[in-house]
């Protein structure tokens, strides 16, 4: 298992990846984490590439710099999962959106891969000079506190939205 960033080699095995992610999303409610990857049609992926890898150096009001990165089960040339990766964080980031948002594909979730996600992730963090990593999940999210918690997330606190949903804030030490 490897992190990769995407190219052309790796259509198809995103194709898939998100096909049967959309499938599921139309009769589960679930978050859309990583929101990068469900932004642009898969199927026109050529701006689907260049709006991801446009993510590394886009700075404006609301959005950082970030790159996104795809869990390969290189054994079975297949994409699990998918990770992106704020460089830093404005305001909005630090309340509830974190440096790291991560998402499994619904055939591969609880086999440990969001936990080893994370971990591969982390060095990325470090190298940009990342010294703490954020990173927030629904307090309900029972998955997504494992996997934090696993990778050395020590909870701050939680807090409430406008919709009243609890959001736990964890920060992990690099």
């Amino acid at each position: 298992m490897k992190l990769v960033q995407l190219s052309y080699e790796y259509k198809d095995l995103l194709i898939d990846m998100i096909e049967e992610w959309e499938e599921f999303n139309k009769t589960h409610e679930t978050d859309h984490s990583p929101w990068i990857i469900f932004k642009n049609d898969c199927h026109n992926f050529d701006l689907y590439l260049s709006d991801i890898l446009a993510q590394e150096t886009l700075i404006s009001d609301k959005y950082v710099p970030s790159s996104t990165y795809f869990l390969l089960d290189e054994e079975n040339n297949k994409f699990i999962g998918a990770l992106n990766l704020r460089h830093y964080l404005n305001d909005k980031l630090l309340f509830d959106g974190g440096h790291i948002g991560d998402g499994i594909r619904p055939s591969e979730r609880k086999k440990g891969y969001a936990t080893l996600m994370i971990k591969l992730a982390l060095p990325i963090a470090k190298e940009l000079g990342i010294k703490k990593v954020l990173m927030v999940c629904n307090k309900d999210n029972i998955g997504s506190k494992k996997s934090i918690i696993h990778n050395g997330g020590v909870l701050e606190n939680e807090i409430i939205d406008e919709d009243g949903n609890i959001w736990q804030r964890y920060w992990i030490t690099l």
